[in-house]
């Protein structure tokens, strides 16, 4: 299209120079024109995203490189694993930042929101888009602390392959086990890496084995440690039987040298590594076929001459098919190891090609997009990360939104780059794309050209057998896979410092909401007061800190609260009438139902409904049938808590001529109600899974602490120097306890807790829960 296109590097401010021959086409003149990055205070960058070096031949190849050579990946950690440090070296070295971030000095690129500098936390996923060795990599930061599940969720949901983190002196940890779960339930390809061999305590040996035994999976050595932590200076690489030694010299850790091993300088580790590369390759024939087959043919008697090509292809193909997962080590604070994890990203894990999506084939060459993040800028408005997995994104794109079944227009579209963006003219299939202007597309929203592309997708689902994509009689929709959202389990009131500013708060956690779904808002019915639900103390003391930072408003928060649930523990019925006259209207019905308990945990009421009851009848009201037993069941008659775990069944129905379907349901609700009461009535609390990492010697005053906070051990496992508590707790009992831990062990403890499951409270505290909510004591 263009010849001799030369973009120079580009301070952070504005494009120094572009230099175009042949200027032949206005379009492009204008697309760089809107080249021109948003850069705030902070960071420097050497350059923009994609205009590295002088060998880009256009600007077609700098936007949409081939669907081959893209890698959408994420970055997947317990916390304090070294996420953010790790993304911060691959953003150095692959050349996009002049310095080297640090998460103590608050300096990170993907870490830009004040809370997360606070902290040296990571709390919102953050992408960014760079190039190595001629691949486009996608990556996203995610956060490590369970408060923020959500958010690894929805970005997992969207990657390709995925790069998890391990400390290497602790190993599989808690939330580690929760990552690695996610990503088998999205079946992505992953690399792991264990970071921190330089730190004290730190094993190769037990990081493996502690992979192989809690996660279950098959770890292929690709690399060995030089030294373990003082000692730590380099890695070797078992494929190519070649060290790998850093620059001790060097700040920066760009430079290193790749040698042979020989038998005259390096015996040992030249032995140990033959050792490992000879299991490796029998590792890799018992679980691909066609490697097997070649080595068995041409290299059955040596090893040595087996070429590195062909290894690494059967590894790719053995990490695509998750039979087993490479494992790869260094240091990202010191600098070591994080250029090969690059190379090991582009060669092992999958380009958006090689991930078998099924619905493609209904969607042909038409645009099919997933929203999966949605960011609040002032100045822009909402900002919608997408996933695209067929078709082109453009500029002033008028799109369909399956879900909100509305149709909006894409006023600009950006390359990703933490909180700097970068603006672009199109994007093709296998990218993440940053879209302006769409006012009313939420998280999990599938995104495709036009209503009448979304029916044919849908009519040829149906031809295929795929009728769990229609709904109901309503147009044939074909929608992605969402993400699931979890339940809340703290709440806590919110009140604006003024009753004039209310409108503000409710246009601020409308805006929060929306950027984070985990997050829930509702109207106490009884006070009016408005109450924030979230996922632990720290989501709620962000979001407290957001609305103050980024809104301007002083709000109060009420005390913490459990949100507890409750259910019912014998079967009763309830009959109940409901007979009112308005206007020259009769509006009758009487209404017979039963609640009973049931043992398979459900959060919605079962609903069944008894032979008696005519089909007629049936079809007209069951919406509203519905709909009262499902407000009926949000507030039980003890903590006005939402039951779970009944069935209701209708018994009988009489309804006047005439009668409204607000009436039907208004009565069925008042009759549950009724039920609900008569029955024995049980309150449950939320039970956390708890895990400890403690010192030795503090463990016994760390035990007798939980002891007291009716915590239930369920093992003491032994980590390195460390014994590690693994139990349950209940969540109202937990409350604060960070503070608490830290005083008993001297700030040298660490715990991690995650929603277990809702237990049935015993009378005693159930009484002394209930009498303190009615103000007796």
């Amino acid at each position: 299209m263009l010849s001799n296109l030369r973009i120079c590097a580009v301070s952070h401010q504005t494009i120094s120079s572009v230099h175009i021959n042949n200027i032949c086409c206005y379009k492009v003149r204008a697309s760089l024109k809107r080249l021109k990055p948003h850069v705030p205070l902070g960071r420097n960058y050497s350059s923009l995203p994609g205009l590295i070096g002088n060998d880009i031949k256009s600007l077609h190849s700098i936007i949409n490189p081939p669907i081959a050579k893209i890698r959408n990946i994420g970055i997947m950690a317990h916390i304090d694993a070294g996420k953010t440090t790790t993304t911060e070296r691959i953003l150095y070295y692959s050349g996009y930042t002049r310095s080297l971030g640090d998460v103590d000095d608050g300096d990170t690129v993907t870490d830009f929101m004040a809370q997360e500098r606070e902290r040296g936390i990571t709390i919102q996923s953050a992408a960014v888009t760079f190039d190595w060795k001629g691949y486009r990599v996608n990556l996203i930061d995610t956060p490590g602390h369970v408060d923020f599940t959500l958010e690894v969720e929805r970005c997992l949901r969207v990657l390709d392959g995925a790069v998890a983190i391990f400390d290497a002196s602790a190993g599989v940890e808690a939330q580690t086990l929760t990552v690695w779960r996610q990503a088998d339930k999205h079946n992505i390809p992953r690399i792991c890496f264990l970071n921190k061999m330089d730190k004290t305590g730190a094993s190769f040996k037990y990081a493996v084995e502690s992979i192989r035994e809690k996660l279950k999976a098959k770890p292929l050595l690709l690399q060995l440690p030089i030294g373990e932590a003082k000692t730590f200076k380099g890695v070797v690489d078992v494929v190519t039987k070649e060290k790998l030694l850093w620059n001790s010299n060097s700040n920066d850790g760009k430079d290193f040298e790749r040698k042979p091993l020989l038998e005259m300088s390096d015996p040992e580790l030249l032995k140990e590594t033959t050792e490992a590369r000879n299991a490796l390759i029998e590792q890799v024939a018992d679980l691909d076929d066609e490697f097997a087959d070649l080595v068995l043919e041409e290299f059955s008697e040596n090893f040595d001459l087996l070429p590195a090509e062909k290894l690494q292809t059967a590894i790719h193909r053995v990490t695509l098919a998750q039979t087993a997962v490479p494992v790869l080590c260094g240091s990202a604070l010191k600098n070591k190891g994080i250029q090969p994890l690059l190379d090991a990203v582009t060669v092992y894990l999958p380009s958006p090609e090689e991930r078998n999506y099924e619905f493609l084939q209904w969607y042909k060459d038409d645009l099919c997009a997933l929203a999966f993040k949605v960011l609040h800028d002032k100045q822009r408005g909402p900002l919608v990360f997408m996933r695209i997995y067929s078709g082109t994104i453009k500029p002033q794109l008028a799109i369909h939104n399956v879900n909100g079944n509305c149709t909006e227009r894409i006023s600009r579209l950006l390359l990703p780059f933490a909180d700097q963006h970068v603006e672009i003219p199109s994007l093709t299939a296998g990218n993440i794309a940053l879209t302006v202007g769409l006012k009313h597309t939420a998280t999990g929203d599938t995104i495709v050209s036009s209503k009448s592309s979304a029916l044919a997708a849908a009519r040829r689902a149906e031809r295929e057998g795929e009728k769990k994509h229609r709904q109901n009689n309503e147009a044939e929709r074909v929608l992605l896979a969402g993400v699931e959202i979890p339940e809340p389990v703290f709440f806590c009131t919110i009140e604006p410092p003024s009753v004039s500013k209310q409108p503000d708060l409710e246009h601020a956690l409308k805006c929060l909401q929306r950027e984070d779904p985990s997050l829930k808002v509702r109207l106490d019915p009884d006070s009016g007061q408005t109450v924030l639900c979230g996922m632990g103390e720290l989501h709620i003391e962000i979001i407290h800190d957001r609305i103050k930072r980024e809104y301007g408003l002083e709000t109060y928060l009420g005390p913490l609260q459990v949100a507890y649930r409750e259910t019912i523990l014998n079967s009763v019925r309830a009959t109940d009438t409901l007979d009112r006259t308005l206007g020259d209207k009769r509006h009758l019905v009487t209404v017979e139902v039963e609640a009973r308990p049931i043992e398979t945990s459900s959060v919605t009421p079962v609903i069944e409904y008894a032979e008696s009851i005519s089909e007629g009848l049936l079809k007209v009201s069951k919406e509203a049938i519905e709909s009262g037993i499902h407000s009926a069941c949000l507030q039980g008659p003890l903590l006005g808590s939402p039951v779970q775990d009944v069935a209701i069944t209708l018994y009988s129905l009489t309804v006047h001529p005439g009668t409204s379907t607000t009436m039907i349901s208004a009565c069925v609700s008042r009759c549950v109600q009724k039920a609900l009461k008569k029955a024995d009535k049980q309150v449950l609390e939320p039970l956390m899974n708890l895990e400890v990492t403690v010192a030795r010697d503090y463990l016994s005053p760390v035990l007798a602490d939980l002891a007291q906070r009716r915590g239930n051990i369920q093992e003491i496992q032994t980590r390195q120097d460390n014994k590690v508590v693994i139990g349950f707790v209940p969540l109202a009992d937990i409350m604060g306890y960070s503070t608490v831990l830290r005083t008993l062990t001297s700030g040298s403890a660490t715990f991690a807790l995650e929603l277990s499951t809702y237990q049935a409270m015993n009378s005693q505290d159930q009484n002394t829960l209930l009498n303190r909510r009615s103000g007796l004591t």
